[in-house]
């Protein structure tokens, strides 16, 4: 007989344009930062532990289909230690080594040998290459819906302190570009840390 007190688990829903239409656009900014919050929790806290390979891509491919304009509108403005925050930082730097694949390959390339242990913590392919970046950011990006989110946001930060070292030694980006890349890795690893500890929210 089955255990009536055992947690239920529904197919947790991804939320559409739908879910936020009628809180952009000049509506009450804590109903947006509401809005955003829950969103984020659907994705990462409903998504967890589940089997459903559709699923991981629908929240892979979330920014691709709703708009990257619809998710700068209502998590861009979250702290760095929420769950919107880091679902917002990550899509970033998915959108960023899509659109820049063969920067990204260079930049990482650069770091790969001054940040050895980001490196294999990143996980990349051996020389890494543009598809071979694109790949590795799918793959951690897949963590949010069917993986350890705490990995998922060690391995992101580990692959953006690798590029940001790269971009130290080729002197590709500005300084404040390289800092931006830095303080991104730092963030998402502060936040690893505090989902290791379930304090991430």
């Amino acid at each position: 007989m089955a255990d009536s007190s055992a947690p239920r688990h529904h197919r947790p829903a991804v939320p559409g344009a739908a879910f936020f239409e009628d809180i952009t656009g000049g509506a009450d900014p804590a109903a947006i930062r509401e809005a955003g919050d829950l969103a984020a929790t659907l994705l990462v806290r409903g998504a967890q532990g589940t089997d459903d390979d559709g699923l991981a891509e629908r929240v892979l491919h979330l920014a691709d289909t709703e708009g990257l304009e619809t998710l700068a509108d209502v998590w861009s403005g979250a702290p760095a230690d929420t769950l919107a925050g880091c679902l917002w930082r990550l899509y970033v730097l998915r959108a960023w080594v899509h659109r820049a694949p063969s920067v990204v390959a260079a930049e990482y390339d650069a770091g790969y040998e001054r940040a050895q242990v980001a490196r294999v913590v990143a996980g990349v392919a051996d020389p890494p290459g543009p598809e071979e970046l694109k790949a590795m950011v799918d793959q951690v990006l897949r963590g949010i819906a069917g993986g350890d989110f705490a990995v998922t946001l060690l391995r992101a930060a580990a692959f953006a302190r690798v590029v940001a070292a790269g971009r130290a030694v080729l002197r590709s980006s500005n300084h404040v570009e390289t800092v931006r890349m830095l303080t991104l890795a730092e963030q998402l690893e502060a936040a690893g840390h505090l989902e290791l500890r379930d304090s991430l929210a």
